[in-house]
């Protein structure tokens, strides 16, 4: 009998880090955050955000020039193999990924500063008119003003009216505004606002300790029932962290909610 080939599973990811980069001893781990296909095959569900736990050699995450804060902002695309057998300690995300590479990939901007300058200087001198072209215009534009340079002032001054403060008013804000209160109204009492779950950072110090798992069904089953979480999120405002509600956060996560809602703690 000929002997079963198994290739091994690969997987491929694009994005940015959805959380701090963890440093172990030969290792560094971070976290991502996918979306699934927007179409499925009929008969079957749609898929959903998975989350990633991505595991890269430190000799190969040096080579890449990334650093602690970059990998929350650069986009990177990470090819490796999918696993199970890391401990949840370790592993926060669904799917554990042993990353075989890692690249850095190019900003919009980058690309546009890359571009040669000759192709822009063309473009640059076909659209500029010569100099003769602006003495013929700027002759012709004084003939024509000069016989009807007094009603044009006239009609200057009709149009310089002052336009009352009520039409001034566009009614598009106040509609914004109203949609945000309601929006609110239907939130865990003292939510500030809501914010997008993948904008929340999360500290190393959270990632290491697991809830506990009755009191986190609890909220689970709540949110079942109600469609929200029972309180708000503690976030520091302007960096994002969260400071407060690891649990809910654990059932946001869980339930894969799109936006939670939080409560503002400013910086000191």
């Amino acid at each position: 009998m000929q002997e079963e080939i198994r290739l091994p599973h690969k997987i491929t990811l694009t994005g940015s880090a959805t959380g701090p980069l963890r440093e172990y001893d030969r290792y560094v781990a971070f976290d991502m955050r996918e979306k699934g296909s927007p179409s499925a095959p009929k008969g079957l569900k749609k898929s959903t955000f998975i989350s990633y736990t991505v595991f890269v050699a430190k000799k190969a995450f040096n080579k890449t020039g990334l650093t602690k804060k970059s990998i929350m902002h650069e986009k990177v695309l990470i090819q490796g193999e999918p696993t199970l057998d890391i401990p949840i300690d370790e592993c926060p995300g669904e799917v554990g990924v042993i990353c075989f590479q890692i690249t850095v990939l190019p900003n919009k901007n980058d690309k546009e500063k890359n571009q040669p300058e000759e192709k822009k200087e063309p473009k640059q001198e076909s659209s500029a008119p010569s100099e003769a072209q602006k003495n013929t215009e700027s002759t012709k534009q004084e003939e024509v003003q000069e016989p009807i340079s007094q009603p044009v002032a006239k009609e200057e001054k009709k149009e310089a009216k002052p336009i009352p403060p009520e039409v001034q008013q566009s009614p598009t804000e106040e509609k914004k505004t109203e949609e945000k209160k309601t929006t609110l109204s239907n939130q865990p009492k003292g939510t500030q606002d809501l914010l997008n779950f993948d904008d929340i950072i999360v500290p190393e110090e959270f990632l290491k300790t697991r809830p506990n798992p009755e009191k986190t069904q609890e909220v689970i089953d709540f949110v079942k029932r109600t469609g929200r979480l029972d309180e708000p999120l503690t976030i520091e405002k302007g960096s994002k962290i969260l400071k407060d509600g690891y649990r809910r956060y654990v059932v946001a996560k869980t339930v894969k909610m799109n936006q939670v809602p939080v409560v503002y703690e400013y910086q000191k």
